[in-house]
């Protein structure tokens, strides 16, 4: 299965897509030791990077199942994250869709060891922009002139 949106950073992760459907995604990821923090187990940052994925997914699975995912892209407004446990080989995370309105969506996420227990848990913000193509937006630095 392959992502919704091209997101180099998690292709480069290794990251798997494995669901993606009523208002849930579900995303695979092997723990190797490029991802690993000083204490040899997995870096924090990678685990916020799956939960943000797997939850702004989530806001874009299709509404009917005869639809397609929605067409607008997402950016995260706000995230909270609470680590539980350390994370070592192959994880999961589920990101589930808790309330959807016209500009914003609100998520959780939660990631699993192969075990099945809780390494870690995340709500979050999303805010959708019709306005973000599928190939992103130049920015402009504020001394450039057009």
């Amino acid at each position: 299965m392959q992502f919704a949106r091209h997101i180099p950073f998690i292709h480069l992760l290794g990251a798997e897509l494995l669901r993606f459907e009523d208002g849930e995604s579900e995303i695979a990821l092997e723990i190797r030791d490029q991802l690993n923090n000083s204490w040899h187990v997995a870096h924090g940052g990678v685990i916020m990077t799956l939960l943000d994925v797997a939850m702004a997914h989530a806001t874009r699975t299709p509404r009917k199942p005869e639809e397609g995912p929605d067409p607008r892209g997402v950016v995260t407004i706000e995230m909270k994250t609470t680590f539980m446990r350390p994370a070592q080989g192959r994880i999961t995370c589920i990101g589930r869709l808790l309330h959807r309105s016209a500009a914003l969506a609100f998520c959780e996420g939660t990631v699993f060891n192969a075990a099945g227990e809780r390494l870690a848990h995340a709500t979050g913000t999303f805010k959708f922009l019709s306005g973000l193509p599928a190939g992103g937006r130049r920015i402009q630095s504020p001394d450039a002139s057009d």
